[in-house]
């Protein structure tokens, strides 16, 4: 899999590739709610290096769109390397959520599953128990206590914060650390690569608390942009299934672990045979290898490296 070409929006940060417009209004923020405000109506995706054009402003606290990362399906030339990937790193972001900083005012780590963006494929009451499967699976890690809270699905929420950005139904509101924010169709993930909607399965953006310019904050000196919230898009052009390709519980695990500040870990390459290996296979792979819904031993290296000192860092 190649690096995510990421795009996001101007305010976040220098990882911009491409500029396509995207006009949000005052007044359409304002519908959805009345705390939030747009701090310019310019919110367009930039070219590399350009200044901050939106600022959004959450109870008094600057936020702005940052990075994202996602899963490739592992199929077709997209990937376009003998060596797919091959990320080692400390398997964490450069990123990461803050005690003390939650827009919820709590050290849990909270969660919540928009149903209003279903998939094509299964109900709405499968795709729910198979993301909280894998929401319990990062919970029940033994190093960590993450306090994990799900907030229960109200169908008069609206959350999408990335989504309203790029033109789809959506708000900038906050509703937790970790949404998973639905299904949405192929369009919307070309919008984040060349062709994506023929190869990313799930992404996961990353929204950080900034300074009054837009300039990422790090508050603990870690050396990290402090999160504000985290949310989760999936792929309805591809063909969900809860179990088998491309099964649902698989890539939310995936998709959490990025939620849950892990960065993608191992290689992959391509045999003579045209078969997909992986060195190590792990969750935290970039690219789908079938159904996986336990933690690898790399897995957990990254998650107990990242949290078993949560809440007291």
């Amino acid at each position: 899999m190649k690096n995510f070409k990421i795009y996001i929006l101007a305010a976040c940060s220098m990882l911009f590739i491409t500029c396509k417009e995207n006009s949000v209004t005052e007044d359409q923020l304002s519908a959805e709610n009345q705390k939030l405000e747009l701090r310019s109506k310019d919110a367009r995706l930039m070219s590399l290096g350009a200044e901050p054009r939106a600022l959004a402003n959450l109870n008094g606290r600057h936020v702005v769109l940052y990075k994202a990362e996602y899963l490739s399906s592992g199929e077709g030339e997209e990937i376009g390397r003998e060596v797919y990937f091959n990320n080692r790193g400390n398997k964490q972001l450069s990123d990461d959520f803050v005690p003390g900083l939650s827009l919820d005012g709590s050290n849990n780590i909270s969660y919540y599953v928009d149903n209003k963006r279903a998939c094509a494929d299964l109900p709405a009451s499968t795709t729910e128990n198979a993301i909280d499967r894998a929401m319990a699976t990062w919970n029940g890690v033994d190093c960590s206590s993450l306090g994990m809270t799900k907030i229960p699905f109200n169908s008069t929420v609206s959350t999408g914060f990335v989504a309203a950005l790029l033109g789809y139904p959506g708000s900038l509101n906050y509703t937790a650390d970790l949404v998973h924010a639905g299904w949405l169709p192929g369009a919307f993930f070309d919008q984040l690569a060349p062709g994506g909607s023929n190869f990313i399965l799930g992404v996961t953006f990353t929204i950080i608390f900034t300074d009054e310019l837009g300039n990422p904050v790090d508050t603990d000196n870690n050396n990290k942009a402090d999160v504000a919230f985290r949310e989760i898009y999936y792929n309805d052009a591809f063909t969900w299934r809860d179990g088998g390709t491309y099964d649902v519980e698989t890539v939310a695990l995936h998709e959490s672990g990025h939620g849950l500040s892990q960065a993608h870990f191992g290689s992959a390459f391509r045999s003579a045979n045209n078969k997909l290996h992986f060195s190590p296979r792990a969750v935290m792979n970039a690219a789908y290898s079938g159904t996986q819904t336990k933690i690898e031993k790399t897995d957990l290296g990254g998650h107990c490296s990242n949290w078993a000192s949560w809440p007291n860092r």
